[in-house]
């Protein structure tokens, strides 16, 4: 059963820290489509790789009337150093409580080698200049994610 949000729903607000000491809601977002993609870690494998795809494709975003915005448990200074290393241009969230992940429901349940823990579930949600959830996309698979992103995000009035 997931706890995601569905399409046409209010997207659950917050109001978090981000790298460079910054802050950020969702309310100063409203009047602008957002893409919140949840992450389970700055600077692994997969996670790089998706930040550098949305990174690569952020004129592309902007010029949808889309903001990029990256979301995991790491501290603040953690995505400083993953910002700067990847020379990344978008905000990233940190939810070092989990509270956000969890109104969010990609906070589960997850195994690898038999050994079950908690962890972010690869989600993104496109959110319209309302606030409400427009489109989810879960267990996210990298490759070509940020352009199926980007072109949904194109679609949406």
């Amino acid at each position: 059963m997931s706890n995601l949000p569905a399409a046409g729903k209010p997207a659950p607000a917050f109001d978090l820290p981000t790298d460079g000491g910054g802050k950020l809601s969702l309310k100063s977002l409203k009047g602008r489509k957002v893409v919140l993609y949840f992450y389970p870690k700055d600077d692994t494998s997969g996670c790089t790789r998706e930040a550098i795809d949305f990174n690569g494709l952020r004129e592309d975003f902007e010029k949808a009337g889309a903001v990029v915005v990256g979301v995991s448990p790491d501290s603040p200074t953690s995505h400083d150093k993953f910002k700067k290393k990847h020379a990344l241009d978008f905000p990233l969230v940190a939810d070092e409580d989990k509270a956000m992940l969890e109104a969010y429901g990609v906070w589960v349940e997850k195994s690898m080698y038999g050994r079950k823990y908690m962890g972010v579930e690869r989600t993104t949600l496109l959110i319209d200049a309302d606030g409400k959830v427009a489109q989810v996309w879960s267990k996210v698979k990298v490759p070509g994610h940020a352009q199926d992103v980007l072109t949904a995000a194109r679609a949406l009035v």
